[in-house]
């Protein structure tokens, strides 16, 4: 299952975990990564808590925790060649997975069609 908030990130949906990312469009928009930082395994994170930093040569950006939950991996990958979020952000480009503190929290959240409708 794939859900979408009003920041531009996606989830995809695990069970209780979610692996959380920046759309294709907000890779577009902020340009060329040139650095991601990502939270700490075991951080307890609220909705919209200020989760990660991207940098890109034109600015600098956060990414918000779009449920609550714990941070239980991380995708280093990307911290040491942004450029992976600008190439394939929606796969390769993902940034943390989540374990969800309330599977019921789901349902604030956009499909694709609606996310869609969202940036026209």
């Amino acid at each position: 299952m794939l859900k979408f908030t009003k920041d531009h990130e996606w989830l995809k949906i695990d069970g209780d975990v979610a692996t959380v990312g920046i759309t294709a469009y907000a890779a577009e928009q902020l340009g060329d990564l040139v650095f991601v930082q990502l939270p700490e395994i075991g951080t307890t994170l609220d909705k919209g808590q200020e989760v990660a930093v991207v940098e890109s040569v034109k600015t600098a950006s956060d990414v918000y925790s779009p449920l609550a939950g714990e941070v239980v991996e991380i995708n280093e990958v990307i911290v040491n060649d942004p450029s992976i979020v600008n190439s394939d952000p929606e796969k390769a480009g993902w940034f943390f997975k989540l374990k969800l503190a309330d599977l019921g929290s789901l349902d604030g959240l956009m499909d694709e069609a609606a996310y869609k409708e969202l940036i026209g």
